[in-house]
């Protein structure tokens, strides 16, 4: 009887630390994706905290680990998309742009970057998660679909009318001369 007890005993420390370790080594890609989705670093940092939290809370129900990185993607995401509709956060705006030398300058990539980061914080919470997966986590569409449980004909229309969007942000940041 002793030893029932030890083994139900050890079995969450064993299944904690596969968590620990799971958790360490997806912690940066999980960073990267809710900075590429959220667009500013402190939130990016809580919504990853938040998400692995929800995670350790949850982990129970996950039963195969080798799903791990799909699973706390979409935990991730949702985290990510309840902050953007949230919207109760005020954003500070970086003036750095506008007081820049616009003359061939070593800044030039970064000013293009934050051009493109500007852009991508115009999408709706879905179509910026879709592009986030796409483009920055470098998801195929059925991944993509898989992940956020919609059909992959929504995802490709959700890409569609992003790029859309991002391709008219961004000319009309470059006709006013924001962008090289």
């Amino acid at each position: 009887m002793a030893e029932r007890r030890l083994v139900e005993a050890e079995a969450p420390t064993e299944r904690g630390a596969a968590f620990l370790r799971l958790a360490d080594q997806h912690l940066d890609s999980a960073y990267r994706l809710a900075r590429a989705i959220l667009r500013d670093a402190a939130e990016a940092q809580d919504a990853t905290h938040d998400a692995f939290l929800q995670a350790w809370r949850k982990w129970p129900t996950l039963h195969d680990p080798a799903a791990f990185e799909s699973w706390f993607d979409r935990i991730l995401v949702n985290t990510c998309r309840n902050r953007l509709q949230a919207g109760t956060r005020r954003r500070a705006t970086d003036i750095s742009a506008e007081v820049s030398l616009r003359a061939r300058d070593p800044f030039g990539p970064a000013i293009d970057r934050q051009v493109i980061g500007d852009a991508v914080s115009t999408l709706s919470p879905d179509h910026r998660v879709v592009v986030a997966l796409r483009y920055f986590r470098d998801l195929p569409i059925d991944e993509i679909a898989r992940r956020l449980g919609i059909p992959p004909g929504t995802v490709q229309s959700r890409l569609h009318y992003a790029l859309k969007r991002l391709h008219a942000v961004i000319d009309a940041a470059d006709a006013k001369g924001m962008a090289r």
